[in-house]
């Protein structure tokens, strides 16, 4: 008689087991060579249960050698694209037709592979899986927190580190003063996993080739391994704070405001600032106030009470667990972290289907988080999606905005025929505008309105485009004021003043007709007073096309290199991965403009316009451009 165990059964020492107590005397274990393909690659991936099933497959030669049991492997190894479709069972049928072509009985630890090899008319003995001991009351890794431990860096070769302090005011430092080795890396991923397997409170959010991540309690455990990354590595992270919605400012005003109807909320902040802390007060809250309320996150991480379903992804795809939630039909969705393009129109579809939504974002001011809809969302449509912004800082909520539309000339204009839609972003309290988003001459732009700046919505827009002329072919510095509603006067460095100017005056005169403005061209040593501060311009960005912010427009570092190519109609920029998503475009790590990627994965700019005279300059002189998410 013979024995075909499939990958389960091995690691979990059942085979042994049954060899051990007699149950297999005379008989022949045929191991699949699928299963020591499946435990190589579950070892090489520093995963334990790989390990566990090569220890067994020792411990079946030692029995052979005793003469204990006859041992042989068979069939062949699955070829790759079978050990990657593991998951869909590929491996499986690849050990039950071994077993079906031998006559064999199949052991399995696996309860889906036992109904299916009996479905096949396969002889199957079915054996409980191994539990692996009792989920520890405390991990090892526990021992590096304190009161003000936020997360712990574990890696071999490194002392251990930890983030430490205050929401807002967090240090990064060393906890320990001896380097880690891989033995006590490889002894806390098994503990972690064991634990995880065993806790009811324990779940695996993702696992994949050199990374599995975990919940285990109030724990998110990330457990990186070569070759994903250099090293093993642990990083654990957990709150340190939980609020409720009384402990912060706007506390009364932001309850009356989400209790009169479904609204579409954004929580923005930078990292660490306490975004996903307000969320889970207000979710409490909401759930408190007889509320239907539901989560999507990846992973789960948010600490609300039980009442609170938590939603991950579904075959992959937020966009499924969106169809889902629409059959459950929550009041509110608190959607943490909507950061790609896909989780935009995924939070967007929910609110206009009239579920209530809290999104959190990622943002360095509270305007810039209605600007990671721009290009996204249709213009018209952000405030039936957003409603509220509430920006946090340091932990407290520092700004609330209130984004509602209206038909309008907007600020600064005066022509009646220039009226159009208009987003108007108010502060919550006071009611007071604080900016204007609206399309200008096939642009979007967000110009700040009702503080100290004198500039109207004309003369700021005017600034910019002159600037942005300017800066095409300057390589240093420049400021523009504008003397009347036709002249302005432009401040550049010494050393581009003839480049500004061109051979005759020629550049300078194609950028008046181009933009119907007369220039003086001057250096900052000529300003009245000297050299200033910068005048404040509008920020702006738009779909498809290329935009160009004002001093300090686009953040300057490391991106992607990439290869414009030339055309007769444009300069393109191939993105392959980045189809929808905002970029930014510089050179030799200098900003150039922003853009939206198109669907066909690619920034296409048209020759002629200053933003393509100014990359094709760049080219031109040989400098290097990078692309960078925005």
């Amino acid at each position: 008689m013979t024995v075909v165990p499939d990958t389960s059964a091995v690691i979990d020492g059942r085979v042994s087991e049954r060899v051990e107590s007699g149950a297999f005397e005379e008989e022949t274990v045929a191991v699949p060579e699928a299963v020591v393909a499946e435990l190589e690659f579950q070892a090489n991936d520093g995963r334990e249960s790989g390990w566990d099933g090569l220890a067994e497959l020792q411990r079946l030669a030692e029995l052979a050698d005793e003469g204990s049991v006859e041992v042989e492997y068979v069939g062949r190894r699955p070829g790759d694209g079978e050990r990657h479709a593991s998951d869909e069972g590929a491996v499986d049928a690849l050990i039950r037709d071994l077993a079906a072509e031998k006559g064999a009985t199949l052991l399995t630890s696996d309860k889906v592979q036992s109904e299916v090899a009996r479905a096949k008319e396969l002889d199957v003995e079915y054996v409980d899986p191994e539990v692996r001991g009792e989920a520890p009351e405390q991990l090892a890794i526990e021992d590096f927190f304190d009161e003000e431990t936020m997360s712990v860096h574990l890696k071999t070769g490194v002392a251990p580190m930890a983030k430490r302090g205050a929401v807002g005011e967090m240090r990064f430092e060393t906890i320990g003063d001896d380097p880690l080795t891989e033995d006590d890396l490889r002894e806390w991923v098994a503990e972690i996993e064991t634990a995880t397997r065993a806790s009811s409170d324990g779940f695996t959010e993702l696992d994949r080739n050199g990374m599995t991540i975990v919940q285990f309690g109030e724990y998110r455990i990330a457990l990186a391994r070569p070759p994903f990354a250099d090293g093993l590595e642990i990083t654990a992270v957990r709150p340190i704070v939980e609020t409720e919605l009384d402990d912060y400012e706007y506390a009364d005003d932001l309850r009356e405001r989400l209790l009169d109807h479904q609204r579409g909320v954004l929580i923005a902040g930078a990292p660490g600032a306490g975004k996903s802390t307000l969320a889970g007060a207000v979710a409490g809250f909401l759930a408190d106030s007889a509320f239907s309320v539901k989560t999507m996150e990846k992973p789960r991480d948010l600490q609300v009470g039980p009442e609170i379903t938590q939603y991950t992804e579904l075959d992959g795809q937020m966009e499924n667990t969106a169809d889902s939630l629409l059959m459950v039909r929550p009041d509110y969705t608190i959607y943490d972290e909507v950061r790609k393009t896909e989780d935009f129109s995924v939070f967007a579809d929910m609110r206009l289907a009239g579920v209530g939504m809290i999104g959190v974002v990622h943002a360095t001011r509270a305007i810039d988080a209605l600007g990671r809809l721009v290009g996204r969302v249709e213009l018209g449509m952000i405030p039936q999606v957003v409603d509220t912004v509430v920006y946090v800082e340091a932990g407290e909520i520092d700004t609330v905005y209130d984004v509602r539309t209206e038909v309008k000339v907007p600020e600064g204009l005066t022509e009646e025929d220039l009226a159009r839609p208009v987003i108007q972003v108010r502060d919550f309290e006071t009611q007071r505008p604080e900016y204007e988003i609206y399309s200008f001459n096939r642009q979007v732009v967000t110009v700040p309105v009702g503080g100290e700046d004198d500039d109207s919505g004309v003369d700021r827009i005017a600034k910019q485009e002159i600037e942005r002329e300017i800066r095409s072919v300057a390589r240093g510095n420049c400021e523009v004021e504008l003397k009347s509603a036709n002249t302005a006067v432009v401040y550049v460095e010494e050393a581009d003043i003839s480049t500004v100017i061109g051979k005759g005056g020629g550049r300078i005169t194609d950028i008046e007709n181009r933009l119907g403005i007369s220039i003086d061209v001057r250096t900052f040593d000529e300003r009245p007073g000297g050299r200033g501060g910068r005048s404040g311009n509008a920020n702006s960005g738009g779909g498809g096309g290329g935009s160009r912010g004002g001093s300090g427009g686009g953040s300057s570092g490391a991106g992607e290199i990439v290869t414009p190519e030339i055309t007769s109609r444009h300069v393109v920029i191939p993105m392959d991965g980045y189809a929808g998503e905002t970029v930014e475009v510089q050179a030799d790590g200098e900003y150039l403009f922003t853009a939206t990627v198109s669907r066909g994965g690619e920034v296409q700019v048209s020759r002629g316009s200053a933003i393509a005279e100014e990359l094709e300059g760049a080219i031109d002189r040989g400098q290097q451009v990078t692309v960078a998410p925005s």
